[in-house]
Order: C-alpha cells, then sequence, then structure tokens
C-alpha cells in the first residue's frame, strides 16, 4: 500500500517532571472522539512506548492528537478506560509491531446512556447496532422509516475519526419505541 503513512495520525505524550522528561510519539491508525473526549485510541509502536502511553490512559492524562489533515487536538480517555495490548508480525522484521487499543468506559458501555457511537453509518448496519445495544423488538423492514425520524431530529451526529467516519446517535430506547 502506497503512502498509507499519509493516512495515519500521531499521538504524542509529553510528561515533565523534576528529575525526568518524556517525549513519545505513536503512529494512529484508528480514533473515534468527540471535542477532546476520545472514546478509541488505536496506535502501535515498541513494547516501552505502548507501556507508557498505556500508564498515561490510566492515569486519565492529555494526549496531542494529530490528524492527517495537520489538525492538532487535545484528548484524553477520561475516567475507566480499557487498555487492549497485541503484537502484529511482519514478513522481513525481527520483532513483532506492538499494538494498544484503548477504550473509553462510554464507548466500552455502548448504547446504554442512549448514545450509541459507531465506526460508519450505512443504515443496515446503524439499525442492527441499534436493536442490539438498546435491546428493541425491531424488525429490519421498520429500518428506513425509523432511521428518518431520527435523521430528521437530528439525533445523528459526525464526530471525529481517522480512519472511519464515526457517528454519534442519541437515543433512549424509550424514544425509540416512540
Amino acid at each position: 500500500m502506497e503512502n498509507a503513512h499519509l493516512r495515519l495520525g500521531l499521538l504524542e505524550y509529553v510528561r515533565i517532571t523534576e528529575k525526568t522528561s518524556t517525549r513519545i510519539r505513536l503512529r494512529v491508525d484508528r480514533y473515534m472522539g468527540e471535542d477532546r473526549q476520545a472514546h478509541l485510541l488505536s496506535v502501535f509502536g515498541n513494547d516501552s512506548d505502548l507501556g507508557a502511553i498505556t500508564a498515561a490512559v490510566h492515569e486519565k492524562a492529555t494526549f496531542s492528537l494529530t490528524f492527517p489533515d495537520g489538525e492538532t487536538k487535545d484528548v484524553s480517555l477520561g475516567e475507566h478506560a480499557s487498555c487492549y495490548k497485541g503484537a502484529v508480525t511482519l514478513p522481513g522484521r525481527k520483532y513483532p509491531v506492538r499494538h494498544l487499543l484503548a477504550v473509553s468506559q462510554e464507548l466500552h458501555t455502548n448504547g446504554s446512556a442512549g448514545r450509541t457511537i459507531l465506526f460508519r453509518y450505512p443504515r443496515e448496519e446503524a439499525w442492527a447496532a441499534l436493536v442490539r445495544f438498546l435491546g428493541l423488538p425491531a424488525d429490519p423492514g421498520w429500518a428506513d422509516q425509523i432511521l428518518a425520524v431520527v435523521e430528521q431530529k437530528k439525533r445523528i451526529e459526525e464526530i471525529d475519526g481517522i480512519g472511519c467516519q464515526p457517528v454519534l446517535i442519541s437515543a433512549t430506547t424509550e424514544e425509540m419505541l416512540e
């Protein structure tokens, strides 16, 4: 894949204490967030960098995120964020690339607070997610009519993303049943 680096964001973490200073920069392949609240952050790098970022996520630290278009924003995953680590083995590399997926509490409990976050918005997928997350008794044939009402009430909002086009749907189970 040529020029894949042009589709990646850049995450920077700076911590300065009395005796030391730390500056870590990692590439971001997926991000979802609104304003300063990050919901999903997918980065890759080496073991020590990912360990420092994991600790910073659990300390509720703020990161500087640069989008592929050059826009910069300070973001944080907030309280009770979860981190998941993995490794990607690449041909020709002696050591695997480490991967970190950090998820906010709101995304982890997606749909339970009347807010559902989706990676993208094809109507079929959005309807299936709403039915599942909100526990709606529903038929696939209802999707167009009900989502048209949700769109008309402006309850679907695009949020910031890297590597995806995320949306936030603000609707409770009671509202959807009406």
